[in-house]
């Protein structure tokens, strides 16, 4: 590997960068370190937008492999890039094009340790899937409600945790940061805190577990959790409901939540661009009504008792006023999910439609139609033609607000030249707003640079002064966040 005809100081740094591979090895065995082609597949993002070098890409089986792995790096100056699923939208798990730096994949850390029924907790293990750890609930009778419409089958609880994932049932249960009783974390210089406790009350001092929740593995590395689980619901009904506007869907959800409080777990809205594309791009989809609308909202109450629960949802429904153009009710699950397969493939049918300007923003829920108003209107006077993609959580703020031309040579040119333009008419509108530029993706490397310009001084300095104190070395995950 070494190449004799590498001049002296290269040769070093090879044989130093093997010695350092050979060593992990020792750690997580042979079969647990990929170089060479076989890890680039780790090394570029879901989008295909990043894509970075490592010198290995390490699989431990155990959080003492983690520890061990770790302390290698720290030893030798080498900077570790936490990942999972590697479904981060920002490219906040793959590593950088430049410098020294390993991937530290947690996947073969997958187990269920322990579930609690009575105490209405799980413990995992940071690389178990998302959709295992909701079915395992389920299995005993209990619900894990953190739910990601497009990426549930392939992302891990150690990813979501570290980004604050939000998900479609933030506005009944928080995000993955109201979900956590503890965490054990492997920190930069290889010490295991172990904080999994299960306790609902414990003020005892800082709550550490939430410096490293929505860190994106910059502080340290997330190898198991204690979560949190709720009743499974026992009754279901689904609305799919054409509104005027998006004015309009605000409105109907603060009148539903007024009927029917806690009970509604979703509230979705879907613009007639995210329709259009969805129709184009997934088979088997159809439009929900017999007319065509510019936006629908899907909602759904869920109880714990066994009651019939579409009537109220009608009656709710009925008494709004004129915001609603029509809307269909379902209990059964098969329709709904008709329903849904139009929200959880929108991201999917932009990535097949082309590379656009993707923006994951919130703002305070009276505020969501003045956002899309504000922002539709400054981006059409700049940009005439351009495509606006909008959908997402209203029930929570969070609007996912996606820019490009409908023509795929044009698009190409207007990405290149425009996007730092686009950003700043989009995230103007949402300061104005009093809101913020992400708000359940992170920032990666996406936003890293960005938010400097969008986030108050001294909250950055206060985050840059918990980073230096934790890890001084700047070792995790290097280039993202800060």
């Amino acid at each position: 590997m070494l190449g004799h005809d590498l001049p002296q100081p290269a040769l070093q740094i090879a044989k130093m960068q093997n010695d350092l591979v050979h060593s992990l090895s020792a750690i997580a065995g042979n079969d647990g370190v990929l170089t060479g082609e076989p890890a680039a597949p780790y090394c570029t993002d879901w989008r295909g937008r990043y894509s970075g070098n490592a010198l290995a890409v390490v699989f431990p089986s155990d959080t003492q492999q983690v520890a061990e792995t770790v302390k290698l790096c720290a030893a030798n100056n080498v900077a570790i890039v936490p990942q999972g699923g590697n479904t981060s939208l920002c490219g906040g798990s793959v590593p950088l094009p430049q410098g020294v730096q390993i991937v530290l994949n947690l996947s073969r850390m997958n187990q269920i340790l322990a579930v609690d029924p009575d105490n209405y907790t799980m413990t995992v293990e940071a690389g178990c899937k998302l959709a295992d750890v909701r079915d395992e609930a389920e299995k005993n009778n209990r619900f894990f409600p953190l739910g990601l419409t497009a990426t549930q089958k392939y992302c891990e609880i150690g990813g979501n945790l570290s980004t604050n994932a939000g998900g479609i049932n933030v506005l009944r249960y928080g995000n993955a940061r109201d979900l956590v009783l503890g965490l054990e974390v492997v920190l930069p210089d290889g010490r295991i805190w172990n904080g999994l406790r299960s306790l609902r009350k414990d003020n005892s001092g800082y709550d550490l577990k939430h410096l490293f929740i929505g860190a994106e593995g910059t502080l340290g590395i997330i190898t198991a959790a204690v979560l949190k689980l709720f009743p499974r619901p026992q009754a279901e009904a689904t609305a799919c409901v054409a509104v005027r506007d998006p004015a309009a869907a605000v409105s109907l959800l603060a009148h539903l939540r007024a009927a029917c409080g806690d009970r509604i777990s979703a509230f979705e809205i879907i613009s007639r661009s995210c329709l259009d594309l969805v129709f184009k791009h997934t088979p088997a989809t159809r439009e929900p009504f017999a007319s065509k609308h510019e936006w629908i909202v899907v909602t759904q109450l869920a109880d714990v008792l066994p009651a019939l629960l579409d009537a109220a949802l009608r009656d709710s429904l009925k008494s709004f006023g004129n915001g609603v153009i029509e809307f269909d009710i379902t209990t059964n699950k098969d329709h709904a999910e008709r329903w849904w397969q139009l929200r959880k493939n929108i991201s999917e049918a932009q990535k097949r439609e082309g590379v656009s300007i993707k923006h994951d923003i919130s703002v305070p829920i009276s505020r969501i139609a003045d956002f899309i108003a504000r922002a539709d209107a400054a981006l059409r006077n700049a940009f005439p033609g351009v495509r606006i993609v909008a959908f997402g959580h209203m029930g929570d703020g969070n609007i996912h607000y996606n820019i490009s031309m409908p023509d795929a040579a044009q698009n190409e040119t207007f990405i290149a030249r425009q996007e730092g333009s686009v950003n700043r008419l989009v995230y103007t509108a949402v300061r104005e707003l009093n809101g913020s530029i992400s708000a359940e993706h992170g920032l990666g490397q996406l936003k890293r640079d960005t938010i400097r310009d969008y986030k108050n001084p001294l909250e950055l300095e206060l985050m840059r002064t918990i980073k230096q104190a934790l890890d001084p070395q700047g070792l995790m995950n290097p280039g993202k966040v800060l």
